[in-house]
């Protein structure tokens, strides 16, 4: 199992595709947009020779890695040769029900087909193919070239064969992989959406400002990033989405994302990727500032 095709070329693709090149597979990163692949390329680039400088890969390494990727706007063409197939595209279920679709009618019958989800149902996906035993969940950590971890979802039909195979390639990327059974939010956000949630309940309902919150878990509980930053982080957006996964199925209230949530996303106000969430981002600028909105 040596070519992969990586599907969506955004911060989680691109991300992927690094990984791969990195560990001497050829990659070949599809998306929808030249301009979308000529931009990840950069930044695999940037973040390539960042390892460089920092001694965590030679030179060699590096040219190699971005030698061995190649960009197709073509789904058919792109994953034509690919033994496995990574989805990373947008956290829609309809756009992935059709994506998958499609890999289905255009990969090789022996490919496995992945996908990056990190909410939504591993079983349903696989549902839209005439291969449900190749299809399960290969959920990276962002940023994918530095976290370790791995989910491996399997859904109702994976087989013990195809879930070995991604165990396996998980570890040749010296990654962690972890198995776990196909239920709304998996493990990982199954139990982080709701902090995060919570910690914005918090915020909303006047219990302590944004500063506050994120200082009392970090010096509280050693996380090294408070929740408030890290929804910034993932994307107000993408958290809203995961919740209305885990609403949806499990049916229980403890998952209703938070109105302040709501309205922030509506607003457009989804963190980073936006330029403002709980806090202001500016580009080059390292310093946290809290959004104007919920300074004292």
């Amino acid at each position: 199992m040596n070519n992969i095709a990586v599907i969506g070329s955004g911060t989680m693709g691109n991300g992927i595709a690094h990984v791969f090149a990195q560990y001497g597979f050829q990659v070949s990163l599809i998306d929808i947009s030249e301009d979308a692949l000529k931009k990840a390329v950069a930044t695999i680039d940037k973040n390539l020779t960042r390892q460089v400088e920092k001694g965590a890969i030679t030179a060699e390494t590096k040219q190699k890695a971005l030698a061995s990727i190649t960009t197709a706007t073509s789904i058919k063409t792109g994953v034509a040769n690919a033994d496995l197939i990574v989805e990373a595209a947008t956290e829609n279920v309809d756009l992935k029900l059709k994506i998958f679709k499609d890999l289905d009618e255009s990969a090789k019958p022996s490919a496995i087909l992945a996908t990056n989800t990190s909410s939504i149902s591993i079983t349903k996906i696989a549902s839209v193919t005439n291969r449900p035993a190749k299809v399960i969940g290969m959920h990276f950590m962002n940023p994918v070239p530095v976290m370790k971890l791995v989910e491996v979802i399997r859904g109702y039909a994976t087989s013990h064969e195809t879930t070995d195979a991604v165990m396996t390639l998980s570890k040749r990327l010296e990654k962690v992989p972890v198995e776990v059974n196909d239920y709304p939010g998996f493990v990982a956000n199954r139990i982080l959406m709701p902090m995060i949630n919570e910690a914005i309940y918090s915020l909303h309902e006047g219990v302590a400002g944004v500063e506050e919150i994120d200082t009392v878990m970090k010096l509280g509980m050693a996380h090294p990033m408070g929740p408030l930053q890290l929804a910034d982080f993932i994307g107000l957006d993408v958290c809203l989405s995961i919740l209305r996964v885990l609403h949806d199925g499990f049916g229980n209230p403890k998952y209703a994302p938070c109105p302040l949530l709501v309205n922030m996303v509506q607003a457009g106000h989804k963190g980073v990727k936006s330029g403002s969430g709980f806090y202001q981002y500016q580009s080059g600028s390292k310093e946290l500032v809290v959004a104007e909105r919920f300074k004292k």
